[in-house]
């Protein structure tokens, strides 16, 4: 389900003081990484990612690549950084407005 526009700067505002719980780099995107995002966004629901590289489309492909992994969905991309959400069904720690 999409989340809503009041939803969405609910948790831009929450993900303002987060530091980079993941930080991606040279090597891309590897199993690791996608086995601590998993880790991560299950206990922590909103992570922000830092994402090394200097070509903008590979870092785009990044992107892609850990939204369908982990099926959550953006809440904010900044320059390097992208901000991931994805609601823990069995112990919410985030409740949206």
């Amino acid at each position: 389900m999409p989340l809503l526009k009041k939803q969405l700067k609910h948790l831009i505002s929450l993900a303002h003081n987060l530091k980079p719980v993941i930080m991606i780099g040279q090597q891309g995107i590897t199993e690791n990484i996608l086995t601590e995002l998993s880790i991560a966004i299950e206990h922590h629901e909103l992570v922000k990612i830092k994402i090394a590289g200097e070509d903008r489309d590979s870092r785009e492909e990044m992107i892609k690549q850990l939204i369908k992994a982990s099926s959550a969905q953006t809440v904010q991309k900044i320059g390097k950084t992208l901000t991931l959400y994805r609601r823990n069904t069995k112990k919410p720690r985030i409740d949206l407005p």
